[in-house]
């Protein structure tokens, strides 16, 4: 599995009660804070539990500046969370997180592209929307 460790969670689910979940990937960008906006958003109206997957940045210590952010503006909104750090591929790690946790929404963010750019989209997003197991939203900065 290209999932790396957990980094954080919160109040997770108790008994045999299975809450629903919805996936977002996370970078540090306005595409990425986008889509965590739009993901809360989702599993807030949908009383769901949110899975985060973010890249593991080499550079950055465990509880980093970036994914301190991240886990700083989760615990504001109140809900349920996790995070995952993907040392590989971005794309097949958020895939694999909706799989593994029967995920049932996908959030990514996109950027505005060129006319050309239009016309192909980008290999991660095109792989994320083809192997998805469960419905995938889409958002612009």
């Amino acid at each position: 599995m290209a999932t790396g460790d957990v980094r954080a969670a919160s109040a997770p689910s108790s008994g045999n009660v299975r809450l629903m979940t919805v996936v977002v990937s996370h970078l540090n960008n306005p595409e990425g804070r986008q889509a965590l906006s739009t993901a809360v958003a989702e599993a807030r109206a949908r009383s769901a539990r949110l899975v985060v997957v973010a890249p593991a940045v080499p550079h950055e210590a465990p509880g980093g500046e970036a994914l301190a952010e991240v886990l700083a503006r989760l615990d504001q909104f109140g809900v349920t969370h996790e995070v995952v750090t993907a040392p590989g591929d971005l794309a097949e790690a958020l895939v694999d997180a909706a799989v593994r946790t029967r995920a049932e929404l996908i959030v990514i963010g996109l950027r505005r592209r060129s006319p050309v750019g239009k016309l192909i989209l980008g290999a991660g997003a095109q792989r994320i929307l083809l192997d998805a197991p469960c419905p995938v939203l889409a958002v612009k900065s």
